[in-house]
């Protein structure tokens, strides 16, 4: 990694990596596993050539743009901001190369075939609790179509835009706990986040280090963490341990899809959340892998009836304990 100390321009980067992981990395689907939905400001993917990201990081705001591997199979990554080293140190961890596949057997001809078409698809990771904790929250108890127009306003009305050339793609840094802890409950019901969701980001934000500390934790560890806070169940503990720790064994139980779906892919009927627990007990320590592959395959459920309005109830994602 090289820092280009004072820029020349506003487009030249603070730092830039030259990372060769020595394996296949798909950049783009991996980066997709942070994103909120397809219009969400703090990614951009596949723009003038370069995936790109914004976060907040322990230094600081940071831009990421990422290039797809070249023909030797290296990864090149440049950074703004004051963030910039930070993010790139942890580049890797955020593509998945941290993500440990010993032990895990398919044990089903279904997820044995979706393993072998995608050898190459890992679980990253971002050290970011409350990142990944303020989207899921908003995302308790709603479709996804309402949850992600509510969190793109979020951060279009209260972030700011990432530093370097990303922004003049839209690209933009979510709002820090201080703004979070800020934002009137009147402008919460404007962004079509309920007081239930909205106390429970705010409590979160006032409890922002304390969590981020707690990303060092195992995600069992972090999940009763996060489970001490009012508003905060074991779906959204899931979520949170899946995209911050890349956590193999987190499993998003209380969502309306994926008992269902895993159930529908490997047995040829709907389980339930307690039908779906006792399925993945074999594979303690990976069982998020199995939702992982079934969700990798596209592995759906045949859809009947009407699409669910967008201020419909989804399962029992959870806003209490």
């Amino acid at each position: 990694m090289t820092s280009s100390g004072a820029a020349a321009t506003s487009d030249a980067p603070d730092a830039t990596r030259l990372w060769r992981p020595g394996r296949p990395v798909p950049v783009g689907a991996l980066l997709r596993q942070q994103r909120r939905g397809a219009g969400d400001p703090t990614h951009r993917l596949a723009v003038a050539g370069r995936h790109w990201r914004a976060t907040r990081t322990p230094q600081g705001v940071a831009a990421l743009a990422v290039s797809e591997p070249d023909r030797a199979g290296a990864v090149t990554a440049s950074a703004w901001g004051p963030g910039a080293d930070w993010a790139l140190d942890r580049l890797p961890a955020l593509l998945g190369d941290l993500d440990d596949w010993t032990g895990f057997e398919p044990r089903h001809p279904v997820l044995a075939d979706a393993r072998r078409h995608h050898p190459h698809l890992r679980q990253g990771r971002t050290g970011l609790v409350l990142e990944a904790l303020v989207p899921a929250i908003i995302e308790q108890k709603v479709t996804g179509q309402e949850a992600f127009s509510s969190f793109r306003a979020l951060v279009r009305r209260h972030g700011t835009p990432a530093p370097g050339p990303g922004a003049a793609h839209g690209l933009m840094v979510p709002p820090d706990a201080a703004t979070l802890r800020r934002i009137p409950s009147w402008e919460w019901l404007r962004l079509h986040v309920d007081p239930a969701r909205s106390r429970a980001v705010v409590l979160a934000a006032r409890h922002a280090d304390a969590l981020e500390r707690a990303a060092v934790l195992t995600g069992e560890e972090l999940e009763r963490r996060l489970r001490a806070l009012p508003g905060i169940g074991v779906w959204t503990a899931a979520e949170v341990r899946q995209r911050a720790l890349g956590d193999p064994d987190a499993v998003s139980f209380g969502d309306y899809h994926v008992a269902k779906d895993v159930g529908w892919a490997l047995e040829g009927r709907l389980f339930d959340d307690a039908e779906l627990a006792r399925y993945l007990r074999p594979w303690a320590g990976h069982r998020g892998r199995v939702p992982f592959l079934v969700a990798a395959a596209g592995l759906r459920r045949p859809r009947r009836g009407p699409r669910l309005a967008p201020r419909g109830h989804l399962g029992t994602r959870d806003q209490m304990p």
